[in-house]
């Protein structure tokens, strides 16, 4: 297998069945590793909105979520629900890196927040839809990455490390804030230099139909934005905007993938999901 020298960017998880139970059997980081033995720089970020709704249950405190008179769905971030977050976030970056570790490879836990690695602009209060009318929700420990250390990653990708990103970054004020993991991800790997940015979820791609599996989207050229955005769904919202970020950012492709299947990253950049700018081909990465 050959790789070109490009940074290959990874987001993973974060709703329920994306990511695996067991790291020790997963095709993702099967892949990875491989890739990254090979001689290949990768960048894996993670979400984790799954593990942050089973420990806020655990902990008395159900996770709310508010809709913005966009449609956009997020989490209702307070004080304490940051701490949920950080929690779940952090002992799944520590799953992650040990499972890579465990495959020979020099996986590198951190944050968004750690050494300023990634910045941006909070939003301490938000609009949302609450009982039919638009509300101002106030105390929010949210925002969204607009500035990447491109040297501190570079640093870290020379060093022969694989960085394990969470989605937690410093604001403008160093605070502590959570992001999507998705438009983070879009972040890194426009600030890595990636070709290509990998989304992996548990669906096949951007579906036309949500209940149509084999309604599938295969290319999203830049004219086609507005059909996309139409056509995503819940979460998958994200993900389109994060496609569109990347895209503006200098990333050639964004290729949406399945992670339960058998090969997922060598899947997604072949065109078996769905794929944003770039051509749908088979590239043997």
């Amino acid at each position: 297998m050959t790789f070109d020298t490009s940074v290959l960017t990874v987001k993973w998880g974060g709703a329920a069945g994306s990511l695996d139970a067991d790291l020790s059997q997963s095709a993702v980081l099967d892949e990875l590793a491989e890739r990254h033995l090979a001689g290949e720089r990768c960048v894996l970020v993670h979400g984790g909105s799954d593990d942050v709704n089973r420990l806020q249950e655990r902990l008395g405190t159900p996770p709310e979520f508010l809709t913005s008179p966009s449609g956009q769905v997020s989490r209702r971030t307070d004080r304490e629900a940051l701490e949920a977050f950080t929690m779940a976030t952090a002992w799944l970056n520590r799953r992650l890196v040990e499972a890579l570790h465990l495959r020979g490879v020099s996986g590198l836990g951190l944050s968004g927040l750690d050494g300023g690695l990634v910045r941006g602009r909070r939003k301490p209060n938000v609009r949302a839809v609450v009982n039919g009318r638009v509300r101002v929700v106030r105390d929010e420990w949210t925002g969204r990455p607009e500035q990447v250390d491109g040297q501190l990653l570079g640093g870290l990708l020379d060093a022969g490390r694989l960085p394990v990103i969470a989605p937690l970054i410093g604001s403008e004020a160093g605070e502590l804030i959570t992001v999507d993991a998705d438009r983070l991800a879009a972040r890194v790997a426009a600030a890595a230099g990636s070709r290509d940015l990998v989304i992996l979820s548990n669906v096949p791609g951007l579906l036309a139909d949500v209940n149509d599996p084999n309604s599938r989207i295969a290319s999203i050229t830049p004219a086609d934005f507005p059909r996309a955005e139409a056509a995503a769904e819940g979460r998958m919202r994200k993900k389109v905007l994060g496609a569109r970020e990347a895209l503006d950012a200098g990333v050639a492709r964004v290729c949406l993938g399945d992670a339960s299947s058998a090969a997922p990253l060598a899947g997604a950049l072949a065109g078996l999901g769905t794929v944003f700018g770039g051509l749908v081909e088979e590239v043997a990465r």
